[in-house]
C-alpha cells in the first residue's frame, strides 16, 4: 500500500480531483436621486448591478490528464459590480473556464449525484451560473411613482464541491489479471512504453497507445492495471481504474496460456466487470490467449476446444510477434462491425452515468487522497445588514 501511494504521488497521471467552485454574485442596483443645480426635478438615476461571473467547463483535446487541476482546489468567478449614479451599469464579473480533457465526468462531492459529462473538444457546459445584477431605482420609475426609493439586490452566488473523474477515450480496452501480458502487447503494437516487469501490479496507471493498421489506418488501445478476483470488494487495486474502459468500443480480455482453466479466469474477469457496471457486458469482446510462443499447433487445438464459443479467440505471443497481425485483423473487424457502430452512435447521446454509491464514496475519496475538507468562506460573502445604498445628492 505504501508503494502504491508513493508511485501515485510521483506519477503525472491524475484522473481524479476534488474542487470547490463558486460563481459570482450579482451586483446590487443603485438607489440614487439626482439633484443638481438648475434642475430640481432630476429624478431617479440609479444604475443596474452587473452580472456575476459563471463557472464554465470546456473540453480541451490538448489535455490528457487532470494534472493541471491537482493543486487548484478553489475556483472563484468574479462578483458583479454595483450600479452607480447617472445610470451607470455595474461591471459584469468575468467568467472562469475550466479546461478538462475529453471524457471527464463531473459528480457532486456532497451527494454523489452525476452532474455533467464533457465528451468532445470545445464543448462548453455552464456548471455554476453567475447571479443576475439587481435593477436600479431608475427602472422602477412610473407616472405615479416618480421618485422610487428602492432598488433590487443582486442574485446570490452558487457554490458546489465537485469531483472531476477522467474516463479515457479509446477504441480497445485491455482487461486481464496482473502479469497477463497487457503492457507487453501494448508496447509491441504501438509506440507506448509502459512499465514492464516480472511481478504483479507492475502497471500502476492507465496507458494509451495508437496501433497502426493497414492502409494508414489506426485505432487507440488502452491498458489499465490488472484486476483480481474480489476486486469489487477492494482487493488488489480495486476497480478504480475500470472507469477508463467504460467508454471503449471493444474489450480485449487477455488470459495467459499457462493458466489452469482459461475459461474460468475469463468468467472471473467478466463477473468483476458485471459488479462494477453491468452495461459493460453489452460491449463487443475478444479473448486473446497470451504467451503462446512455446505452444505447438496440436496443443493450441486442444486448448481451443475449452474456450468460450460466444466470442472470437486469438492465440498470440507479443514477445515472439506471433499472432499479432491476426489479432489486429480481428480487432479491426469487430470495431467496424455494424452492431458495434450502431451501439457507438447510440451511446454518443444516451451514455448513462450512475450516481456514486455513497456507502463507499468516503473510502473512494480517501483512496484518491481527496478526503480533506476544502470548504471556503470569504469575508466578502458575509451580507451586510444594510442592503441598500444611502441616499446621495449631487450638487454641481
Amino acid at each position: 500500500m505504501n508503494l502504491e501511494k508513493s508511485e501515485k504521488m510521483e506519477s503525472n497521471f491524475v484522473d481524479y480531483v476534488k474542487i470547490y467552485c463558486r460563481s459570482g454574485k450579482g451586483g446590487r442596483g443603485s438607489m440614487h436621486l439626482r439633484h443638481v443645480k438648475y434642475n430640481p426635478n432630476g429624478g431617479p438615476d440609479g444604475g443596474d448591478g452587473g452580472k456575476g461571473g459563471s463557472i464554465i467547463l470546456r473540453g480541451n483535446h490538448n489535455y490528457w490528464t487532470l494534472l493541471h487541476l491537482k493543486y487548484e482546489r478553489h475556483i472563484f468567478a468574479e462578483h458583479g459590480g454595483n450600479g452607480g449614479k447617472d445610470k451607470c451599469h455595474g461591471t459584469d464579473g468575468k467568467d472562469v473556464y475550466i479546461d478538462v480533457p475529453c471524457g471527464t465526468v463531473v459528480y457532486d462531492a456532497e451527494t454523489g449525484k452525476y452532474v455533467c459529462d464533457i465528451t468532445y473538444d470545445g464543448q462548453e457546459i455552464v456548471l455554476l451560473k453567475g447571479g443576475r445584477g439587481g435593477l436600479g431605482n431608475f427602472q422602477f420609475r412610473t407616472a405615479t411613482n416618480q421618485a422610487p426609493r428602492y432598488a433590487q439586490p443582486g442574485e446570490p452566488m452558487q457554490e458546489m464541491t465537485i469531483i472531476l473523474e477522467l474516463k479515457l477515450l479509446a477504441d480497445v480496452g485491455l482487461v486481464g489479471f496482473p502479469n497477463a501480458g497487457k503492457s507487453t502487447l501494448l508496447s509491441s503494437l504501438s509506440n507506448a512504453r509502459p512499465k514492464i516487469a516480472n511481478y504483479p501490479f507492475t502497471t500502476m496507471e492507465p496507458s494509451l497507445g495508437i496501433v497502426g493498421y493497414r492502409d494508414n489506418k489506426s485505432f487507440v488501445m488502452a491498458d489499465i492495471p490488472g484486476i483480481i478476483e474480489g476486486a469489487a470488494e477492494g482487493k488488489g487495486l480495486g476497480l478504480r481504474f475500470l472507469r477508463h474502459i467504460e467508454r471503449n468500443s471493444l474489450l480485449l480480455f487477455m488470459v495467459p496460456s499457462d493458466t489452469d482453466d482459461i475459461k474460468r479466469e475469463y468468467e472471473i474477469l467478466l463477473n468483476e466487470l458485471r459488479q462494477f457496471n453491468p452495461d459493460m457486458l453489452d460491449k463487443h469482446r475478444v479473448l486473446a490467449i497470451t504467451k503462446c510462443d512455446l505452444l505447438d499447433e496440436e496443443l493450441i487445438e486442444m486448448l481451443r476446444e475449452t474456450l468460450p464459443d460466444d466470442l472470437p479467440c486469438v492465440f498470440i505471443s507479443a514477445v515472439a510477434n506471433k499472432g499479432l497481425d491476426e489479432l489486429k485483423d480481428v480487432l479491426w473487424r469487430e470495431l467496424n462491425a455494424e452492431s458495434n457502430k450502431l451501439a457507438a452512435v447510440m451511446a454518443e447521446d444516451t451514455l448513462v452515468h450512475r450516481d456514486k454509491d455513497m456507502t463507499r464514496f468516503a473510502e473512494e475519496l480517501a483512496d484518491e487522497g481527496e478526503d480533506e475538507d476544502i470548504e471556503y468562506v470569504d469575508e466578502d460573502d458575509i451580507e451586510d445588514i444594510e442592503n441598500y445604498e444611502d441616499f446621495e445628492y449631487e450638487e454641481d
